[in-house]
């Protein structure tokens, strides 16, 4: 889950590490703590799946962040092995299909007739949403672990050097790039920027927050979410790899070895924030914040103060997903492609299904009452809560 981008880093880590492959499995090895067994329970909801097809080869355990994107009744997927497809939201049905000799890594996103991917090698590329034609290609300053946004005019992809890029979304020419000095080790992953009206919200390493306007990348505010505090670089990682969350004109965001925090979307203004870890992405309604932390624990925070409402342990160390939230329940998926699904009101367990066996990382999608999980092997499946 974590990697280092630098050369530096990666020396100085593999000094200490002796030969391990992340920073992950030395701060908490699985045979000194392995994963929660799943217990027997009490299930008052089941999920029905309305479909379920495989995509291709997923993010074939690369740690890509190639997510399911929904947008005007299609859902547009994509593989490392450069398979491109779109396919109608309520059956499942595959419209087009593309295959690029390309190393994808992060997307698809879609908007203004356009589905956008990054490669791992610093290239864009743009499709139209009708039939997969390619439209352009346009280079970037490093791999994209992302979801690029297109909107106004604009496509804009964070990679995973610390730079913003804002490119025409008609010719793919770069418009503008908003760039900052990154810390030395920096978790392997980037949360993807997050359009709200005209601006993107995107969180950075080292726990910086920022809103940066669409059209021309000014800068309308940056926050700082966490201070990285410790004498080591490992200490010291303090990165935003969920995506933040926009409810209501708050902001609500989480780092890795850092804080929580709720933020004023119109100014970055702090108003509260606590002590969690957590690189996933997080759900919302208007009295809670759920979240996942990074060791497998589901919370709710009172989304008015950031107080614990309840804490549900019996998922630990099962290496939790993006958090989503559907039909007034909770739904978060797993290592072993199981989706768990708690009440908002005490975090029991009130349902369990299993979508293929591959772990669940950043797949879950919902729109309406349709929940959308995408296992990092591929498989696809629609699923409605009975």
């Amino acid at each position: 889950m974590v990697f280092p981008i630098r050369l530096a880093g990666l020396l100085a880590v593999l000094a200490l590490l002796g030969g391990c492959s992340t920073v992950t499995d030395w701060i908490s090895p699985a045979e000194q703590d392995p994963p929660a067994e799943l217990q027997d329970i009490d299930a008052k909801v089941t999920a029905q799946e309305l479909w379920r097809v495989d995509t291709g080869a997923g993010s074939d355990d690369k740690r890509l962040n190639l997510v399911p994107t929904l947008e005007g009744g299609r859902i547009y997927v994509a593989d490392a092995e450069g398979h491109v497809s779109a396919l109608d939201a309520s059956s499942g049905r595959a419209l087009w299909s593309v295959q690029f000799d390309a190393p994808l890594s992060g997307g698809p996103g879609a908007g203004e007739g356009l589905v956008v991917i990054g490669t791992i090698d610093a290239e864009v590329i743009a499709l139209s949403q009708a039939d997969g034609s390619l439209k352009w290609r346009a280079g970037v300053s490093s791999e994209v672990l992302s979801t690029p946004v297109v909107a106004d005019g604009r496509v804009v992809v964070r990679t995973i050097d610390g730079k913003i890029d804002g490119l025409d979304a008609a010719s793919g020419e770069r418009k503008w790039r908003y760039e900052r000095e990154i810390p030395i080790l920096t978790l392997r992953g980037t949360g993807s920027p997050v359009l709200s009206g005209d601006h993107v919200l995107c969180g950075m390493a080292g726990g910086k927050l920022l809103s940066l306007r669409v059209r021309d990348g000014a800068v309308l505010w940056d926050a700082t979410v966490s201070v990285p505090r410790g004498r080591s670089e490992l200490e010291r990682l303090a990165d935003i790899d969920g995506d933040p969350l926009v409810v209501e004109g708050i902001v609500y965001v989480a780092t890795y070895q850092g804080e929580v925090a709720a933020l004023e979307e119109s100014s970055g203004a702090l108003l509260w924030r606590r002590k969690f870890s957590s690189y996933s992405r997080m759900a919302a309604d208007r009295y809670n914040v759920y979240a996942s932390d990074a060791d497998g624990s589901l919370w709710a925070l009172d989304a008015d103060n950031g107080s614990a409402r309840w804490r549900q342990e019996d998922l630990h160390n099962r290496q939790l997903s993006d958090v989503a939230l559907v039909s007034d329940v909770i739904a978060v998926g797993d290592f072993e492609g199981y989706v768990h699904f708690l009440s908002p009101k005490d975090g029991s367990l009130i349902g369990r299904t299993r979508v293929g066996s591959k772990p669940i990382t950043k797949g879950m999608r919902v729109v309406d009452d349709t929940l959308y999980v995408m296992g990092d092997g591929g498989e696809l499946a629609a699923l409605q809560l009975k």
